[in-house]
């Protein structure tokens, strides 16, 4: 525990604990309300295919999910830590010149 809280920094268990709540939480949720928006906007199996629909849907998921984990971490107090892992990995993913 002590080598996550000195990379995460954090200061004691109980973020630790919150922080893990809010990834299940935000996964779960994504997940959930994903195949209704999927539905609204009229994406099916039989509308794109399989390989399209499941472009289309991991696509989807991601962009709800950087929303969402921000949005919980907020919820649960940890907005700062969360905005930080936020903009970390979107710079990894290409998104740089966004955040410098």
């Amino acid at each position: 525990m002590k080598k996550l809280k000195e990379r995460w920094g954090i200061e004691n268990n109980w973020q630790i604990i919150i922080i893990l709540i809010v990834f299940a939480v935000t996964g779960s949720t994504a997940s959930y309300i994903g195949k209704p928006i999927l539905n609204y906007l009229n994406i099916s199996n039989e509308n794109f295919g399989a390989f399209g629909y499941w472009t289309i849907r991991i696509v989807v998921l991601f962009i709800m999910y950087q929303f969402m984990l921000v949005f919980f971490g907020w919820i649960f107090g940890q907005y700062k830590f969360f905005w930080n892992f936020e903009k970390k990995m979107l710079r990894r993913i290409g998104f740089k010149r966004f955040f410098d």
